[in-house]
């Protein structure tokens, strides 16, 4: 792995989305965003992403396959297991893919991670993607999230936007290139 170059630093504060519109392009292989304080207004919120390809604007017109994996432990220990969870996995889908679900809005509650887009300036192949999340839930619980896939595009991809899938959030979301 490269090293990471800081390009952006974006802050939500009880906003509906942070929407990255400037410094994806071919000058990086890889692209990671790291998310800080994810806090959403809402409890029981997923946190999201979408991508744009060169020149759309309505992050709405890429379609994802991807594949949803969680583990958890309450903090009670009594209860902890793992899963798939087929209802989050997307299969050709333009809506926004979920990388970290059931967020809680108390003081103590929010998520943290790392999403990695691979070659998203490419015009002849797919656009990979990996996600890792750990996030306290509304239900007292840790839950840390996987999520894998590609973005089935061809097209370059130039912009991305995170939400939560109701209501506003926190949070820093910091873009690294790596070469």
């Amino acid at each position: 792995m490269g090293i990471p170059v800081l390009i952006s630093t974006s802050t939500a504060s009880n906003a509906a989305s942070i929407d990255i519109t400037s410094g994806i392009d071919g000058t990086y292989d890889e692209y990671m965003f790291v998310c800080t304080d994810i806090g959403p207004a809402t409890d029981n919120a997923e946190f999201q992403f979408q991508v744009n390809r060169d020149g759309q604007s309505l992050f709405d017109d890429s379609t994802a396959t991807s594949t949803f994996h969680s583990d958890y432990h309450n903090e009670a220990d009594d209860s902890a297991g793992e899963g798939y969870h087929a209802s989050f996995d997307k299969a050709s889908d333009e809506n926004f893919i979920t990388i970290s679900r059931e967020l809680g809005n108390a003081a103590d509650e929010s998520t943290a991670g790392i999403l990695h887009l691979f070659r998203p300036s490419n015009t002849t192949f797919v656009k990979q993607f990996y996600s890792r999340f750990s996030g306290h839930v509304h239900d007292d619980a840790e839950k840390g999230s996987h999520v894998a896939g590609y973005i089935n595009e061809t097209e370059a991809i130039d912009e991305i936007s995170f939400k939560m899938d109701t209501g506003n959030f926190d949070g820093v979301i910091q873009m690294y290139g790596i070469k």
